[in-house]
């Protein structure tokens, strides 16, 4: 098939855009992309690409359109305008180019924010008749509170009303968590559209794992890999943390970057837990294995009082399962119902810092031995319906490209 995918973010940013794309050209289908000027996560242009350089380029088979956006920065202003300058720019490439020189026979398009990258993808469709599917990885306007802070109800509800456009020109709409249904299902007769379509994850197990690491101090290990930002609910996480002071074998560790993570190192030293917790920053993907190896328990957390982080399946999830690590968890219902059904470890609410306390020194520390089988039931799973070749297998069924 001929296909275009239709998202902000691409390689060399780290996306799930990039093995969608990808693999789709292994198994013989031509792949365009239209895509932004890379500058995810550091809100600058990567070195190498801008207004004048790789503006179209091909990797690893794609042919790639790399259309004018401004760089997200550090958010505030600049990030409305990131997403506006992609839409608009997108919007016009598809006028002067697409609509003339490329024929498709369907269109993807990837979502983890905003919703509105969908607008050169419906235009498209709409001026050629060609079916588009959206993958949705978070649901807008809520994601606009829980990520953004945006109270204003007027806002808010301009907002859901341009989703609902965007959900009703939609071909198909593909969620990422079975909670996505009822809540987009709501905004209007959309329910035949809907099809669950997870997320993936690289098998960790197979990855090289002598990527050298810093030295992890000795104990029950628990870890949080991933970004560590405002939607994780780090606050909770500390008071996990001060809650099991009397539990001087539990020891943390965090992987990774994010808006919080100084906020995070200052509450450490604050609270003289230099010898119970580190912060070793971000590192690369291909160091994951090595990190995962080392871990006791791989913590997963999200805000609460938030209806659209209830929905969410944490992609970290699938990436821990994947490990076969046992998991800990504070998240709402989407993750929750995963790690119930896998039988991976144990979850609680977003935000009951107490009742992961209780679990922690009640069923894990009593029972290291089952608590680590739990890990291989979460390889089980993972290996049922979260490896990238299944999950493609099933989008090939969805477009039509396969039976």
């Amino acid at each position: 098939m001929k296909i275009l995918l239709v998202t902000q973010y691409f390689y060399p940013e780290v996306f799930k855009s990039n093995d969608l794309a990808f693999e789709l050209v292994k198994r013989g289908h031509q792949v365009d992309a239209l895509v932004g000027i890379p500058n995810y996560p550091e809100g600058k242009y990567f070195a190498g690409y801008g207004l004048f350089r790789k503006r179209h380029e091909v990797v690893n088979g794609v042919n790639v359109y790399r259309v004018f956006q401004t760089p997200r920065g550090r958010g505030g202003w600049r990030l409305p305008i990131n997403y506006f300058s992609y839409v608009l720019s997108g919007c016009i490439a598809v006028l002067s180019f697409f609509m003339w020189k490329k024929r498709y026979d369907c269109i993807i398009g990837h979502e983890p924010s905003p919703i509105f990258q969908a607008y050169p993808a419906l235009l498209l469709r709409k001026l050629r008749h060609v079916p588009f599917y959206y993958w949705i990885m978070d649901l807008w306007p809520d994601a606009m509170m829980s990520g953004g802070g945006v109270k204003n109800h007027k806002v808010l509800n301009f907002v859901d009303k341009l989703v609902k456009g965007i959900y009703k020109r939609t071909d198909k709409i593909l969620i990422t968590s079975e909670r996505f249904r009822e809540p987009i299902a709501a905004k209007g007769d959309f329910r035949d559209k809907i099809i669950y379509f997870p997320n993936w994850s690289d098998d960790i197990l197979q990855m090289d794992d002598s990527y050298e690491i810093p030295q992890l101090p000795d104990g029950f290990k628990i870890m949080i890999a991933g970004n560590l930002g405002k939607s994780q609910n780090l606050e909770a996480v500390t008071e996990v943390m001060l809650g099991l002071k009397d539990a001087p074998e539990v020891k943390w560790v965090f992987v990774g970057g994010g808006s919080r993570k100084e906020w995070l190192e200052s509450f450490i030293k604050e609270n003289g837990l230099q010898d119970r917790a580190v912060c070793l920053g971000q590192y690369p993907f291909k160091a994951m294995p090595a990190f995962y190896k080392q871990a006791d328990a791989m913590l997963v957390t999200l805000r609460a009082g938030f209806s659209h982080l209830e929905a969410v399946v944490p992609a970290r999830l699938q990436s821990y399962m994947s490990a076969g690590r046992p998991v800990l968890a504070m998240i709402g219902c989407g993750g929750a119902d995963i790690i119930e059904e896998s039988q991976c470890g144990y979850a609680v609410p977003a935000g009951d810092s107490k009742a992961l306390i209780t679990v922690i020194k009640e069923k894990v520390l009593k029972d290291k031995e089952s608590f680590k089988k739990m890990g291989e039931n979460g390889r089980l799973y993972y290996n049922k319906y979260f490896r990238m070749d299944k999950c493609i297998d099933g989008l090939e069924r969805i477009i039509g490209a396969k039976e």
